[in-house]
This record gives C-alpha cells, structure tokens and sequence, in this order.
C-alpha cells in the first residue's frame, strides 16, 4: 500500500460505489481499486448498467436506493461522440437529484480502450505480444483520447485478440499507476481523482470535504 493513503477514521469502513456503464470497465477496476484504496479502509461495490442509455435512465434510482452511511459514489462513462463537459454535468445533476453530492464522475475519453492505447506496454505484456510498446511514439497514441474509435483501434492494433471484458483481466495488471506514464489524459484524471480520494482530499460537488 502507497505510505499516506487513507486508513479510515473509526471503526466504520468507508464504502466506495462504482456506477459503471459496462462490464469491461468493471473488470479493470476489480484489479486497479485495490492498489489505490486499501482493502483494509474501503469496501467496494461495482454496479453495472446495460449501456449508457441504461445509466442514464437508472442512474437516479439506484443511488437514491443506496442509504448506507460513509458512502462514496464514483461514476465512469464513455463519452463516445457526446460532449465531454455537457455529459458530466448531466450525470452531476442526476446525482444532485437524487439528493447524492457525494460523487466523483469521470468521463473515459471517447472510449475504455483509450486507457488501454495509452499504455501499450501492458497491453503488450497483459496480451503477450511484441513490439506494441514501441508504436507508442506514433501520434495517435501520444493522445489516445482523440481516437474517435479506441475500442475498434485496439482490435486492429492487436490483430482481434483484445476482447473487452478478457482483455481488460489481462491488461488491468499491467498499467501504470505513475503519474504521466499513461498517454490518455482521462485515465490520468481517473486515477488522480481515486488517490485524491484515498488520501481524503476529495469534496463533495457543494465543496465541503469528505473527510
């Protein structure tokens, strides 16, 4: 565990809810969370909708359904060809609604593979194939982020071995948590965001602390 995460305040665990939009971002963060949240200070839970239109429509529900104390919510979606600023603040007002400011939204920029292009050497370790880590310096994968279509690029890249849900089990393991390894910008947003949380330093969307 990385010296100076949060160890919890109490005999009480901090319960931290992932909204995700699909099935591959949760097998990704089943390997990554327990590197960044001590097990020992957090319990997890993932809730997977059936797409975006499925999150967009639940959303609410389920976090109004969710009455546990010392709860934290985090939700992830693609952006695909939406805006970025306007998706976020749509899903900030959902959360609003439901009387949750608790929240932590992230936004995968345009899609989960861009976090995946933006480390080509664990998908070349997590696949067990070679030469992909040199490609890196190509520039499109200097900014994955502005790939239109990361998901059908990494099938390409790899020659259709990548599948989502698979894939993210092999390559979760590999990528770098480092500050300024990883090429897409979201995901360095991501992990910042989640070990602004580990520490404590993460505010409600009215700006009061957590913790």
């Amino acid at each position: 565990m990385e010296r100076g995460l949060l160890q919890g305040s109490g005999p009480a665990m901090t319960t931290v809810v992932f909204f995700l939009e699909e099935p591959s971002t949760e097998a990704m963060l089943q390997i990554l969370i327990p590197k960044i949240l001590s097990p020992s200070s957090f319990e997890f839970h993932y809730v997977c909708f059936e797409g975006k239109q499925d999150m967009e429509k639940r959303l609410g529900l389920k976090l109004r359904g969710w009455l546990k104390p010392a709860t934290f919510f985090v939700v992830i979606r693609d952006q695909d060809s939406g805006d970025c600023r306007i998706i976020k603040e749509s899903l900030r007002e959902k959360c609003h609604a439901a009387g949750k400011d608790n929240v932590l939204i992230r936004i995968a920029c345009h899609e989960l593979e861009s976090f995946y292009l933006g480390d080509l050497l664990a998908v070349e370790t997590g696949l067990m194939m070679k030469g992909l880590s040199k490609r890196q310096q190509q520039s499109k994968y200097r900014e994955p982020d502005k790939l239109a279509n990361p998901a059908r690029e990494l099938e390409n890249l790899t020659g259709t071995i990548y599948q989502k849900v698979g894939g993210s089990r092999a390559i979760a393991p590999h990528l770098s948590l480092e500050e300024g390894v990883n090429r897409s910008h979201s995901f360095r947003v991501l992990i910042r965001g989640l070990k602004d949380l580990a520490y404590g330093n993460i505010r409600d969307n009215t700006g009061e602390p957590l913790y």
